[in-house]
């Protein structure tokens, strides 16, 4: 049953369908609206929902009575996401988190906002998410770990107890964490990777156990070690 909180989505692609869905048929809000920023709007219908420029929708849903979810994937290492986030903030929304009601969240984790946890997710004691993050399905996180903002966690992702994941990581399907691991902010951990040892900020890992590659995140994705916001 909807509780009256209508909701704007930002973004039109592929997340924003997967947003809607989870939205409508497993949470108490309304969907209302898509939202893309203007140059790349290509229909200005999405499930008979319209479309409205993201320069304008402030004006046609005012944040007094409409809160909103940027549904953006990991597009540009995450800073599309995140750069959508601040701004959607600084036009006054309040920005929604999902939690799957298929997922186990213990009762004293936290999760900020923003956040999309998808089904059969698992989040342990005092396990701590940040804003802005994204859990795929399937993922095991242990007991007092860290996720901090803007992460990007893929599916069937083993994270033990007491690690933390820095701010702005892609995190590869299937990757392995050990106990007690530090992930520096700006990495890109590989699918299928094996954790072992803490890693430094802004390389890319790969293999098991897992080692950093030649070329950085910056230049592999073309973008600033320090972006602003």
């Amino acid at each position: 049953m909807k509780n009256g909180d209508k909701l704007v989505i930002v973004g039109a692609g592929e997340l924003a369908e997967i947003a809607y869905e989870y939205f409508t048929f497993d949470s108490p809000y309304e969907i209302v609206a898509f939202s893309a920023e203007k140059e790349y709007i290509k229909n200005d219908k999405l499930y008979d929902l319209p479309v409205v420029p993201f320069e304008e929708v402030h004006q046609i849903y005012p944040a007094t009575e409409y809160k909103a979810f940027v549904a953006i994937p990991y597009t540009n290492f995450n800073r599309l996401r995140t750069r959508l986030y601040h701004e959607t903030k600084n036009k006054g929304y309040e920005l929604v988190t999902y939690i799957s009601s298929k997922a186990f969240v213990w009762r004293n984790v936290t999760v900020g906002e923003n956040c999309f946890i998808f089904e059969n997710n698992v989040l342990q004691h005092h396990v701590s998410v940040g804003n802005n993050v994204i859990l795929w399905s399937g993922n095991h996180v242990g007991h007092r770990s860290v996720i901090k903002d803007n992460c990007f966690i893929s599916s069937h992702v083993v994270i033990a107890g007491n690690c933390e994941i820095g701010e702005n990581c892609f995190i590869g399907v299937n990757s392995t964490f050990n106990d007690e691991i530090k992930v520096g902010k700006d990495c890109f951990i590989s699918s299928g990777a094996l954790v072992i040892k803490n890693t430094i900020e802004g390389k890319i890992y790969k293999g098991s156990p897992a080692k950093a590659s030649l070329v950085d995140v910056y230049r592999n994705f073309n973008i600033e070690s320090e972006h602003v916001l």
